[in-house]
């Protein structure tokens, strides 16, 4: 059914007159009449009974003007929930122990009417993540994404570099250190646990392990962070890596240290993935935000050379 048409029906209704409607719609008399017909002959009934003084409905008309009304009230609804700033920007952070998930929770601080929907598309690697972008299923992604991966249509933008630190416990030998440098960490097993092969975070980290010579390894089952804090807590010998902006909690009786790297700064390059043409008021109020909260460069940082720039 041509839904101009059924507008056009419910403004004459109105109106009562075609030339009426025709000023009400901005088209001409004769357009307004052509639509009728169409209409009528689409329903195969008269759905008007033209008069000397303009047009009244007919019994079928009486009888199809309010569903005619609820069919574009609901058109109505449709449009208005996808136009931008209508809906909440969804956006996946990947994990909400980590950076970007803390940058989009000071941003939602800083603007409490924003309207955000935070997702953790966590079991999809970037190719994936893009994929979702693209299609729309997301508004926007974190993701450490190989610039030969960006295809045509998506924007990707490097906004949340996140240093890492080095995570021991006290009886670890590095645990007395204010800094160390990533070569320091040679010979030192490094545990991070959930790393899954085909992931952009397995593709950084092994870029890390074969520039500075170091022990990365996923071995053994993933019991969740707060089973990696208790075999920190008890080793003398295990190191994990985490984000100098990612938020883990545990007991203080752990006495777990948290120690930036330096000489250079390792960084996990965490870039904002979203369509070129997506101008969500709330993206654009994120993307101004992180571009204004981020932390001037105090030291040299690595970052692979596979990563967007």
């Amino acid at each position: 059914m041509d839904i101009e048409a059924l507008r056009t029906f419910v403004a004459v209704a109105e109106a009562g007159q075609f030339q009426a409607a025709a000023d009400e719609l901005r088209v001409s008399q004769q357009a307004v009449s052509k639509r009728i017909v169409g209409l009528e002959k689409n329903l195969g009934v008269a759905l008007l009974v033209r008069t000397s003084r303009g047009s009244r409905l007919s019994l079928d008309g009486q009888v199809f003007l309010p569903h005619a009304k609820k069919v574009l009230a609901t058109l109505e609804q449709a449009e208005q929930a996808v136009r931008p700033g209508s809906r909440p920007l969804r956006v996946d952070v990947l994990n909400r122990r980590i950076a970007p998930a803390q940058a989009v929770y000071r941003f939602y601080r800083s603007r409490p009417d924003a309207a955000l929907d935070m997702v953790t598309l966590s079991e999809e690697n970037a190719a994936q993540a893009v994929r979702a972008v693209l299609e729309g299923s997301i508004d926007a992604s974190f993701r450490a994404l190989p610039a030969g991966q960006v295809p045509a249509g998506l924007r990707a933008e490097r906004l949340l570099d996140v240093p890492l630190q080095l995570l021991v416990g006290p009886a670890h030998p590095l645990a007395g250190e204010d800094q160390v440098r990533p070569t320091d960490l040679v010979g030192h097993r490094i545990w991070i646990p959930g790393i899954r092969p085909g992931t952009e975070w397995e593709q950084f980290y092994r870029s890390l392990s074969q520039v500075f010579g170091l022990s990365i390894d996923a071995l053994g089952p993933n019991f969740g962070d707060e089973a990696l804090m208790d075999a920190l807590a008890d080793s003398a010998s295990l190191a994990t890596l985490i984000g100098s902006g990612d938020r883990y909690l545990w007991p203080e009786s752990y006495g777990l240290r948290r120690i930036p790297l330096r000489e250079p700064t390792p960084v996990y390059p965490h870039v904002l993935l979203t369509r070129s043409d997506h101008q969500h008021p709330v993206l654009i109020g994120l993307r101004d935000y992180l571009r204004a909260s981020e932390p001037d460069a105090t030291d040299d940082v690595w970052v692979p050379e596979w990563v967007t720039r």
